[in-house]
């Protein structure tokens, strides 16, 4: 007799998952998809709690075909995933964290949308429980996107569903040297190398779950992994995408996400110590990767942050986070008449500081909320380079097109 492939492999790792882990297969027998067309790989990464014995019971029930292996703890999210990935038999593979859970329609709908338009990732809409899960991406539902064209590096958890072959066929796993942000590296890879992502966004197809019981993943973790996280992400869009546009565009996600927070109030409780390596650390990642290409993409009091640690100046950034501590608003500055709007947070036009007020300088998105701005032709650092480009570019005058002047 032949089994037929299974549609998608459902792989969860679970540790001290209880009574979480309950809910969580609920969500999986209650799939639309037929149960033949699902297969579940669970991995019980040495829990005490009875989460093994739950998931064998559970496998003995259903109709679907389960595996349950039990292994002595890994330490991590990676190494149950990982192992899971091995073992997978579907043509697609979604990855559901055992205290989550997913939707009634999420796997046929995720599957249809990969079949239908050939693609290689697809996201379902998150919604939170008892968490805040990223809200940009899910706008509007999108058959065929890329990572450039969309807000889909804002989310780059694992639970999403992945073509089993591209993993395959570029050998993907997750890092497990990392112990936070492992899936962060891991998903903007297959965002990569994917022919196409998709986007479900009518439907809720995961719930996060917020653990009342302080033992989330995400949770755990001091800020040096933060930064080898980071700096893992930066490697891997250095490694995959040429110098440019591209490039700013995707290192915007780590140094936003990542990297910014070590640099916010928390900031001003570290010990002097903790600040010292905070800012040794971020040197060689902004020393390679900060420019105007990353920083016209921020808003104004995150360009000023990093621009602040770039240069060293813990002094100058202790006053910025405690003006934003304190909710004070910048006052607006408007020049050429209304096309250029600065928001002057401290050290605006300070010499003795010595910020550039490009640093202050709103760009449109930003500025369209206050009144008296004006889109102008000069309001963002990519007309301005891209002007200066034009300049350095066209020959001079008697100097023979395609000769480059001397």
């Amino acid at each position: 007799m032949t089994v037929a492939q299974p549609d998608v492999t459902v792989v969860i790792g679970a540790y001290e998952a209880m009574p979480y882990l309950v809910e969580c297969l609920a969500s999986v027998e209650a799939q639309t998809l037929a149960p033949e067309r699902i297969e579940v790989i669970a991995v019980d990464d040495g829990s005490t709690d009875g989460t093994g014995a739950y998931l064998e019971e559970f496998a003995a029930r259903v109709p679907m075909p389960v595996t349950v292996i039990r292994q002595d703890n890994s330490g991590g999210p990676s190494g149950p995933r990982n192992v899971g990935l091995s073992k997978a038999a579907g043509r697609y593979v979604f990855f559901l964290d055992a205290d989550d859970r997913l939707g009634p329609e999420a796997l046929e709908r995720m599957v249809a949308m990969a079949d239908r338009n050939g693609t290689d990732v697809v996201l379902g809409r998150v919604e939170g429980i008892n968490r805040k899960p990223p809200t940009s991406m899910w706008g509007k539902t999108l058959d065929r996107t890329d990572v450039y064209s969309s807000n889909i590096k804002f989310t780059l958890s694992a639970q999403k569903l992945f073509r089993r072959a591209m993993l395959e066929r570029y050998a993907m796993r997750f890092d497990e040297s990392l112990w936070t942000g492992e899936d962060a590296v891991f998903t903007l890879e297959a965002y990569l190398r994917a022919d196409g992502v998709s986007v479900v966004a009518d439907y809720t197809c995961y719930y996060l779950v917020g653990r009342t019981d302080g033992k989330h993943v995400t949770k755990t973790g001091g800020y040096l992994k933060r930064f080898d996280s980071a700096r893992a992400l930066m490697a891997l869009i250095e490694r995959l995408v040429p110098p440019g546009a591209k490039r700013d565009v995707l290192m915007v996600r780590p140094l936003l996400v990542t990297l910014l927070p070590q640099f916010g109030p928390v900031f001003l409780r570290d010990t002097e110590e903790v600040r010292r390596r905070k800012l040794e650390l971020a040197r060689p990642m902004l020393d390679a990767h900060w420019n105007e290409g990353v920083a016209h993409r921020l808003k104004v009091e995150q360009r000023l942050r990093l621009h602040l640690v770039a240069a060293g100046r813990p002094d100058l950034l202790d006053e910025v986070l405690r003006f934003l501590q304190a909710k004070e608003e910048p006052e607006p500055v408007l020049e050429k008449r209304g096309t250029r709007l600065y928001l002057a947070y401290p050290h605006f036009r300070s010499r003795a500081a010595g910020v550039p007020d490009r640093i202050y300088l709103a760009e449109p998105r930003e500025a369209k909320g206050h009144p008296g701005w004006r889109q102008g032709p000069t309001t963002s650092f990519t007309r301005r380079a891209a002007r200066k480009l034009r300049r350095l570019l066209s020959p001079r005058r008697g100097t023979p097109r395609g000769t480059a002047a001397a």
